[in-house]
């Protein structure tokens, strides 16, 4: 299993049905949250939130913080 970082792959990944989990990060762009939240209901992929954008920086193993980050797996 790997980490597809950021608004755009979290969204690319929804978009391919290839997320497992969407983690989101609450104090996270209002917006963002809102619009992932909403694509994840629609396709089916349960979300898990993280406290911060630190924390799910550092649960997706980088140096930065993070606002959403999806769960795939290992490309082949």
């Amino acid at each position: 299993m790997q980490f597809k970082v950021g608004a755009k792959q979290t969204t690319k990944m929804l978009e391919q049905e290839r997320a497992i989990e969407v983690y989101v990060a609450r104090n996270a762009d209002p917006q963002m949250r809102e619009k992932i939240v909403h694509l994840c209901e629609r396709t089916g992929v349960p979300v898990k939130w993280i406290d911060t954008m630190e924390e799910l920086g550092e649960t997706c193993g980088i140096d930065i913080g993070a606002a959403m980050a999806a769960l795939v797996n290992e490309e082949e």
